[in-house]
C-alpha cells in the first residue's frame, strides 16, 4: 500500500528586510576613541548628528531610542576609565554614542528552514474545526548566525494552511539572568568539563552554596585582573559564560509572534542556535507548557539546550547536561511515561536513541532503538521532532541521509508504555525532495523539526534545501495502518 502525500501549495520564504538593531563592539581602544570624539562635540553638533538618525531609524525599529540608550549603557566601564560621569551625560549625547555601537542585522538574509509546528496557546474566536498554530524556523543571517523566528498560521477543516503576514518590526527580548544559582548543580554539568579544573575549584572555593550572577561576575573580574595572559583570562570567562547559559528572556506584550526573535545571547551560542524542536507538553496535573530543545554553537563546541514557555512571551533558557546529551537532534516526548521524562536523541550522530530521566535537565543512559537499515538512510538516521501519541504507539518522524547526501523523511512506530521498543519502521521514505524542491542553499534536503495532527491528518512542515519551508499532509490512519503491517515489523 502506497501512502498518498499531499504537498500543500504554500511556501514560507525568508524576509531579508527584517532587521534588528544589535549591539556592536569592536575593541575597547576603538570604543575609547569614539567616546572621546563625541565628548569633544558641542551640543549643536551632537543634536544635528543624532536627529536625522532618529528620524530615519524610528521607522525601521520599535523604540529605537530605548535600544540606543541600552547600548550606550553597556559602555559604563569605559566611561569610568575615561573619568566621565555617565549620569551627567545629556540624552542626545547618550543616544549618539549608543548609535556608534549599534548595527542593523538581517536575521533571515542567508537561509530559512527547519520548521516545527505546535498548537497556539490562543484558540479563541475560531470556526469549528479550525486550529491556530505557531511555527518556529531556523533563520540564518550574516556570518551564518542562526536564530529562532516565528510565524502564526491557521489550519482550516481540510488542513489547508494560511500563514499570517509578518510584522514590520523585529524585537529582541529583555534578558534576565537567574537570580540565584546552586553551587553543586552549577559546577556539576557537561559545560564545566570544558573549564580547567584548577580554575573551577578556585572559583567554587570562594562562592557560597547559593550565589547570584552579580556576585559571580565580581569574583571573575577580580580573578582575571591577576592573570598575565589572554588564555588564562579566557578560562575565568568560561565560568561566567556558564552562568550566561541560564537566563530568562521576556518580550513586550505589544509584539506580534512574528516580531519576536530569539537571537544568540550567551557566549556558548554566539555562533548560532539551531533547529529548535518545540513540543506542547502536558504536565501530570493536566496543565500545558511548551518546551523546545535546540543546539547552541560557539564556533567550536556544540551545546544542547532547552527553553520553556507558557505564552511565547516569556522564556526560560537552560542547558542540558549528562552523558546522554552529546551531539545534536534531541526531541522531548509530549508527556511523561511511567513518571519519567522521555527524550529521543541521536547521541552518536548516526543512530536513534531513547532516554528516560527524573530531571528534565539531566540525561544519562541512552538506549539505541534504530540503526540505518535501508539505502536511503545508510549515512545516518535521526528524529524530525517530538513523537505524536496515537492509540497504536508513538509515531516518530525520522530523517534519513542517503546517496548524494539526500535527506528524506521517514516514520517509525514505538511502543506506548516503553518507547525504547520499536514496533516498525517504514522501508521507504514518506517524503523525498522532488525536482521543485531539490535546489537551494543546501541541495537535496527535506527536514522537519516537528509535525502536528489536525482533523485526522498529519501536518508536516519541512524545509526545502534550506531556502524556504513548505507543508505536506498524510492521512494519519493510513500511515498507522501502513506501519502496523506485519511486513514492517522490526
Amino acid at each position: 500500500m502506497r501512502l498518498s502525500i499531499e504537498r500543500k501549495n504554500v511556501k514560507v520564504y525568508p524576509d531579508p528586510k527584517r532587521v534588528i538593531a544589535r549591539y556592536f563592539f569592536n575593541s575597547e581602544e576603538r570604543a575609547r576613541q569614539v567616546i572621546r570624539r563625541v565628548m569633544e562635540m558641542n551640543e549643536g553638533e551632537v543634536f544635528d548628528t543624532i536627529s536625522p538618525i532618529l528620524q530615519e531609524y524610528s521607522k525601521r525599529h520599535r523604540n529605537i531610542t530605548k535600544v540606543l540608550y541600552r547600548h550606550c549603557s553597556r559602555l559604563r566601564h569605559i566611561f569610568s576609565e575615561l573619568v566621565i560621569d555617565y549620569e551627567q551625560l545629556d540624552s542626545y549625547r547618550r543616544l549618539l554614542i549608543g548609535s556608534f555601537f549599534t548595527h542593523e542585522y538581517s536575521i533571515e538574509s542567508a537561509a530559512f528552514f527547519n520548521p516545527s509546528i505546535v498548537e497556539d496557546p490562543d484558540q479563541t474566536e475560531l470556526e469549528e474545526g479550525h486550529k491556530r498554530v505557531i511555527i518556529s524556523f531556523r533563520a540564518v543571517g550574516e556570518g551564518h548566525i542562526s536564530s529562532i523566528v516565528f510565524r502564526r498560521a491557521l489550519l482550516d477543516k481540510a488542513c489547508n494552511i494560511s500563514v499570517d503576514p509578518v510584522g514590520n518590526h523585529v524585537d529582541e527580548a529583555e534578558i534576565i539572568h537567574s537570580a540565584a544559582y546552586e553551587k553543586s548543580a552549577f559546577f556539576d554539568n557537561a559545560f564545566s568539563r570544558q573549564i580547567r579544573p584548577q580554575v573551577m575549584n578556585e572559583v567554587a572555593a570562594e562562592l557560597e552554596e547559593h550565589f547570584d550572577y552579580n556576585m559571580l561576575k565580581k569574583l571573575i573580574n577580580k580573578k582575571k585582573s591577576g592573570q598575565q595572559d589572554d588564555h588564562s583570562r579566557m578560562e575565568y570567562d568560561k565560568v561566567l559564560w556558564l552562568a550566561d547559559s541560564y537566563y530568562r528572556i521576556t518580550f513586550s506584550l505589544d509584539t506580534d509572534i512574528s516580531d519576536r526573535v530569539i537571537f544568540p545571547i550567551s557566549e556558548f551560542e554566539r555562533k548560532g542556535i539551531e533547529d529548535a524542536r518545540f513540543v506542547r507538553f502536558t504536565e501530570e496535573d493536566g496543565s500545558i507548557v511548551y518546551f523546545a530543545t535546540y543546539t547552541a554553537y560557539d564556533g567550536e563546541t556544540i551545546v544542547p539546550k532547552m527553553l520553556k514557555t507558557k505564552d511565547f512571551y516569556n522564556f526560560k533558557i537552560m542547558p542540558l547536561y549528562g552523558t546522554g546529551v552529546q551531539n545534536k537532534n534531541f526531541a522531548l516526548f509530549p508527556r511523561k511515561i511511567n513518571g519519567k521524562f522521555v527524550m529521543a536523541s541521536r547521541n552518536d550522530g548516526w543512530n536513534n536513541y531513547i532516554m528516560y530521566s527524573d530531571n528534565i535537565n539531566m540525561w544519562e543512559n541512552p538506549v539505541r532503538i534504530e540503526c540505518p537499515k535501508y539505502p536511503w538512510e545508510f549515512v545516518q538516521v535521526g528524529n524530525c521532532g517530538s513523537p505524536i501519541e496515537t492509540a497504536h504507539g508513538w509515531l516518530l518522524l525520522t530523517h534519513g541521509v542517503g546517496p548524494m547526501r539526500r535527506y528524506c523523511i521517514g516514520a517509525s512506530l514505538l511502543q506506548l508504555d516503553d518507547p525504547t521498543i520499536e514496533i516498525s519502521h517504514l522501508d521507504e521514505p514518506l517524503l523525498i525532495p522532488n525536482k521543485d524542491e531539490r535546489e537551494g542553499y543546501v541541495p537535496n534536503v527535506l527536514y522537519s523539526c516537528g509535525p502536528i495532527v489536525h482533523n485526522g491528518q498529519l501536518v508536516i512542515p519541512y524545509g526545502l534545501s534550506d531556502y524556504c519551508s513548505s507543508f505536506a499532509t498524510v492521512d494519519l490512519h493510513a500511515l498507522l495502518d501502513k506501519l502496523r503491517s506485519p511486513a514492517l515489523a522490526v
